[in-house]
């Protein structure tokens, strides 16, 4: 039991990364109806800026502290992701208003390759490290339990942990703020949010904001994990099953998505690899997809796009 509870926690951790990256694809869907590849891009630029500011400030301003020199790396990222968001639309997305989607979606795809290139021009293409002090060694938990309790990783929990407080401030940005219930008009429909005022291009330069900070976040705990190189632009791959089984345009669709899909792997990976030789979790997620794509294409909480239209 205990092993079978660790193979879970394992998967539960996993899921809710998979879910932060699927959060940015959902955000900017559902305000702009542009599906972006380049979120991937944005968790690698966002946490090339945390890499390296956090290297450069304690140079540049001779900063001992390291708690210090995060927060102000962390700061100077928002920025950048911020920044990024205000170039997409104004010299983007705002030109590309009521295009078809095709288009959109090769935009997003140019978008791609301008942030990949413009990270490595501004912070470099080496291997950089995240060091935020988040602890790596494993610990036993519900000792009291099970005899010789239950291992895991403390890094693992902790990043679980601030991946739901950001989930969380985020449903409630949604739901108790007028810039969210504002996005959420944007969402169901573009033209009826502009006849009462509500401004399109100040609404996309928001939701490509919070998406930034959902990257940045992303960023910094896998990077934390893997270490920062070009290789963490994948990472959006491995969200795209959770959006087709929680739906494109639901945001608590990408939290269970992203929980089933983590779960799934893992658990998967551990009971039936053994039987078919292994390597299961490689390819566990996207024929889960698949059969949701044959049968419920909308996903578990999403809605029809045709039905957007």
């Amino acid at each position: 039991m205990a092993f079978f509870l660790e193979t879970l926690f394992g998967g539960l951790m996993a899921g809710m990364l998979y879910s932060l990256v699927a959060l940015g694809f959902v955000l900017i869907f559902k305000a702009s109806g542009v599906f972006n590849f380049a979120q991937g891009a944005m968790v690698l630029l966002a946490a090339l800026a945390m890499a390296r500011f956090s290297e450069w400030l304690p140079l540049w301003l001779g900063i001992d502290n390291k708690l210090l020199a995060n927060l102000l790396a962390f700061a100077l990222a928002v920025g950048v992701m911020f920044v990024l968001a205000w170039l997409v639309e104004r010299f983007v997305l705002r030109h590309l208003v009521n295009q078809e989607g095709v288009t959109l979606l090769m935009a997003t795809l140019g978008i791609t390759y301008f942030i990949e290139g413009l990270g490595q021009t501004i912070f470099g293409s080496d291997i950089y490290k995240i060091d935020v002090g988040m602890p790596k060694d494993p610990i036993f938990v519900l000792d009291s339990v099970f005899e010789g309790g239950v291992l895991m990783n403390q890094e693992d929990i902790i990043a679980a942990v601030i991946a739901a407080v950001l989930v969380a401030a985020l449903s409630l940005f949604f739901q108790k703020t007028g810039t969210g219930r504002a996005l959420r008009a944007v969402a169901d429909d573009h033209q009826a949010a502009q006849s009462i005022g509500i401004p399109l291009n100040r609404i996309w330069v928001i939701v490509w904001c919070v998406a930034g900070i959902t990257a940045l976040v992303a960023g910094i705990i896998w990077g934390s994990k893997l270490g920062v190189q070009f290789t963490l632009t994948t990472v959006a791959l491995r969200a795209l099953p959770v959006i087709i089984l929680g739906g494109l345009t639901s945001v608590p669709g990408a939290i269970i998505g992203g929980l089933i899909i983590g779960v799934g792997e893992k658990l998967s990976e551990v009971y039936l690899g053994p039987l078919v030789g292994g390597g299961i979790e490689i390819w566990f997620a996207y024929m889960l997809a698949l059969v949701f794509l044959l049968f419920r294409p909308q996903g578990l909480f999403g809605e029809k796009i045709i039905d957007r239209v």
